[in-house]
Parts: structure tokens; C-alpha cells; sequence
């Protein structure tokens, strides 16, 4: 799937909830997701990064060593967040920039599963970094907008001369 870059109308919109379950289009949906998410080393991806405005997101904060670790979340909602951590954060929409960014260490989220059934789950340090990241994704908010209005617009002055030299899809 192609990923799509800051620029992109798709990346700062509020996405839909995702009505259907269960269906064989949305299985492959998740498993394309995850391919395309380990081909570029990402921990994240959020359908809008590929392109859809629906309000799912795939996770591994493992980046493929461990199955066990990999996230489904449909129509997600942070329920608790906790504690504070201030990491290097990029985005695969925006490639070649990375900054810190402050988030909570833990949260507690309800979501749904491709079946449609819900439920609960905890994560901290890089898993709660990665589930706050891609809900943002989910509501139209990209990192650049965690960061200080300086550096936000060294960062979007970078990327503005990137696509004028065309090196920016």
C-alpha cells in the first residue's frame, strides 16, 4: 500500500467509525496494513496513512520479532492515561523527521476487534507512545502538532523545499 505524506488531505481528517465486521475485505485491509507497516520499519500505521478515513490502526511495538505483539484497534478510545514520557517520535507520513515528544507512559484503551467484538488493553513506554500516536492519526492530528511552534515550522519549511525540488510525494 502507499503510504501518504504530510501534505496529504486524508492526514488531517477526523476518521468514520468502521461499521462492517468480520468481512474477508477488512481481514485483508489489516494484513496489507502490517505488511506495509514492517516494509517500511514502522511500530504504527493508521488507515489514513494508506489513504482511509475509517478509525482503525495496526501496532507492533516489536516491529515483526514477536507475533504476540501485534494490535488490531477498530474504533478506538483511550480510556486512562498516565504518568509522562518524552521520546523521539517520527511518522511514517513524515519521513526523515524525528523530534521528541511528550506523551503519557501508560494507557488503558477499548477498542474492537476485525470481528467486532471489544475489548480492553493496556500498554506503556513504546506500546502507549504508539497507541497515542496512531489515535491522533485517527482524529486528523499529526506529531508536528506536539512539537514547538518554531520547530513545527522549520520542519514544514523543510518539507515545502523537498516538494519543490520534487523529492516529496
Amino acid at each position: 500500500m502507499r503510504i501518504r505524506k504530510y501534505g496529504d488531505p486524508v492526514l488531517e481528517t477526523n476518521c468514520a467509525p468502521v461499521a462492517e465486521f468480520g468481512t474477508e475485505e477488512l481481514k485483508r485491509l489489516v494484513d496489507d496494513m502490517f505488511e506495509t507497516m514492517y516494509a517500511h520499519k514502522g511500530v504504527g500505521l493508521a488507515a489514513p496513512q494508506v489513504g482511509l478515513a475509517q478509525r482503525l490502526t495496526v501496532i507492533d511495538p516489536s516491529a515483526g520479532e514477536n507475533p504476540d505483539a501485534k494490535l488490531v484497534l477498530i474504533n478506538p478510545e483511550i480510556l486512562e492515561k498516565r504518568g509522562k514520557q518524552v521520546g523521539e517520535e517520527g511518522c511514517l507520513s513524515i519521513p526523515g523527521f524525528r523530534e521528541d515528544v511528550a506523551r503519557a507512559m501508560h494507557v488503558r484503551v477499548r477498542a474492537q476487534n476485525v470481528d467486532g467484538e471489544f475489548f480492553e488493553t493496556e500498554g506503556e513506554e513504546l506500546l502507549a507512545r504508539a497507541v497515542q500516536h496512531e489515535l491522533d492519526h485517527l482524529n486528523g492530528i499529526l506529531f508536528l502538532s506536539h512539537l514547538s511552534p518554531l520547530k513545527r515550522d522549520l520542519i514544514r519549511r523543510k518539507i515545502r523545499k523537498l516538494q519543490k525540488a520534487g523529492e516529496w510525494e
